[in-house]
C-alpha cells in the first residue's frame, strides 16, 4: 500500500491458499531484505518460511521447513532470527545456513528464564540482543548475545489487564532507548515499558474491544516509521491504524534541543562573565 492510496497491490500469493510455490497459508510476519530485494515471509500453515521476488514475483522459495514460524526478523549482518512456536525456540539463520542456532529458548516448553512458551514475534536490537513476545507465559524475554537465560522486560505477572501484566502479547518493537512497546492482544492496547521498568503504560487502546478511533480489537503487530509515527495490525477490525505518540525520534530531538539549549547559555554566561571582567 502506498503512501494515501485507497487500494493495495498483491506482492506476494492471491492465488488461493495453498501449499504451491505460487501459494501463501495463514502468512504471519513478514520483512524487506533489501540487500537481495526480496521478501521473506513466515508462510505460517505450510510451516515454511519462503522467499518472494520483491518485484513482480510470481512465486517463492523455500528456504526453511518444517518450522513452526510465527514471527522473523533480520539484523544488519543479513543474519535471520526466526521463532518456532512448536519447538519453543528462536534460531538465527546467518546467510548461506540451513540449520541455524537456537539463541533463545530450546530448552522444552516452560516459565522459566531459560524457557519460552509459544514464542511469537521477535525484535533485534544493535546489540543482538534479542526479544521475544511469548503467549504461553504472557511476558517479553530479552536474550543478550551468547545467554544462556533471558531477562523478563515486560510482564511476566501470569496473566490479566494491570499496568504489571500482559494477555496474549504479540508483535514487540525496541527503541534505542531500550524502551520495549508490546502488541497486548487479548487486552485489545499497546504498552509502553521503558527499560528497567516493572510496569508499562497504555499509548494505544485500552478503552475497551471496539472498532472505534481509539479501540483495537486484537492487535497482533506494530511498528514505527522514521518521523516515529506508530503503526498498528488491528487484526480483529481487519486494518491499520496510524498512531503519534511520543516516541524515540521525538525523545532524541526533545534531549539534542535541551543539549543546545543549555550550551547556548552556558556560552552565554561565560560571555557575560568576560565582559563584567573587562569593565
Amino acid at each position: 500500500w502506498k503512501w494515501g492510496a485507497t487500494s493495495g497491490q498483491v506482492v506476494a500469493g492471491g492465488n488461493g491458499q495453498g501449499s504451491g510455490a505460487h501459494q501463501l497459508s495463514y502468512p504471519y510476519d513478514v520483512i524487506v531484505d533489501k540487500e537481495r530485494d526480496s521478501l521473506i515471509i513466515c508462510d505460517h500453515s505450510n510451516r515454511r518460511v519462503v522467499r518472494w521476488p520483491r518485484r513482480n514475483g510470481t512465486s517463492g522459495e523455500t528456504i526453511i521447513s518444517n518450522i513452526d514460524c510465527v514471527g522473523l526478523t533480520m539484523d544488519e549482518n543479513g543474519s535471520l532470527y526466526v521463532t518456532d512456536f512448536g519447538k519453543d525456540e528462536v534460531r538465527r539463520y546467518r546467510r548461506g545456513e540451513s540449520q541455524g542456532t537456537v539463541v533463545a529458548g530450546g530448552n522444552g516448553r516452560g516459565n522459566r528464564l531459560d524457557q519460552l512458551s509459544f514464542p511469537q514475534y521477535v525484535f533485534v536490537d544493535r546489540d543482538h540482543s534479542v526479544y521475544v513476545s511469548e503467549r504461553g507465559n504472557d511476558r517479553v524475554m530479552k536474550w543478550v548475545e551468547g545467554a544462556k537465560q533471558g531477562i523478563v522486560v515486560a510482564g511476566g505477572q501470569r496473566e490479566g489487564n494491570g499496568l504489571t501484566q500482559l494477555s496474549y502479547p504479540e508483535g514487540v518493537v525496541v527503541d534505542q532507548l531500550g524502551t520495549v512497546y508490546v502488541a497486548d492482544d487479548e487486552n485489545d492496547r499497546i504498552m509502553r515499558w521503558p527499560k528497567g521498568a516493572t510496569q508499562g503504560s497504555v499509548i494505544v487502546g485500552g478503552n475497551g474491544r471496539g472498532e472505534q478511533s481509539n479501540q483495537l480489537k486484537e492487535p497482533i503487530g506494530l511498528s514505527f516509521d522514521r518521523h516515529g509515527n506508530l503503526y498498528v495490525v488491528d487484526w480483529g477490525n481487519h486494518r491499520v491504524q496510524k498512531f503519534n505518540v511520543d516516541s524515540t525520534v521525538e525523545k532524541l530531538i526533545r534531549v539534542a534541543l535541551n543539549a543546545i539549549w543549555f550550551f547556548f547559555l552556558r556560552t552565554l554566561n561565560i560571555i557575560k562573565e568576560f565582559i563584567s571582567m573587562k569593565e
